[in-house]
């Protein structure tokens, strides 16, 4: 069974930080490496940042380089992304992705380039 189990937001307001959290379970456990998107009402689901499974590499969307943070503690089978400064236009439902391609660099911040996703979890930003 593949498994991943976000958690983490909340509602904030401007300028607070946030760390979500992805639980990787199943094949999605033995991925070569993990993403986190986010979709805004009405909008379509956007890549925000990547980590290859061995953490030699993270990759990040420009909107969110100097203040969010991917990380992953291979121990726990957890991939982490910590939020500083969040902005109300980070608002959206932030979801979890695993791929076990080996050219995940190819496609790191592709829906396409993933296998599994999680449900996600909602950050809201609002004063």
């Amino acid at each position: 069974q593949v498994q991943l189990v976000e958690s983490g937001g909340g509602l904030v307001q401007p300028g607070d930080s946030l760390r979500l959290s992805c639980a990787a379970s199943g094949r999605a456990f033995s991925s070569v490496g993990m993403g986190w998107f986010r979709q805004a009402p009405g909008k379509e689901r956007e890549f925000v940042a990547a980590i290859r499974r061995s953490g030699a590499n993270t990759y990040y969307t420009d909107s969110v380089k100097g203040r969010f943070t991917i990380s992953i503690n291979n121990a726990k089978n957890t991939v982490y992304l910590q939020a500083n400064s969040l902005k109300p236009e980070d608002t959206a439902a932030y979801y979890c992705a695993a791929t076990n391609r080996l050219d995940f660099y190819r496609a790191y911040d592709a829906i396409r380039g993933y296998d599994y996703w999680g449900q996600g979890t909602q950050v809201t930003v609002s004063s």
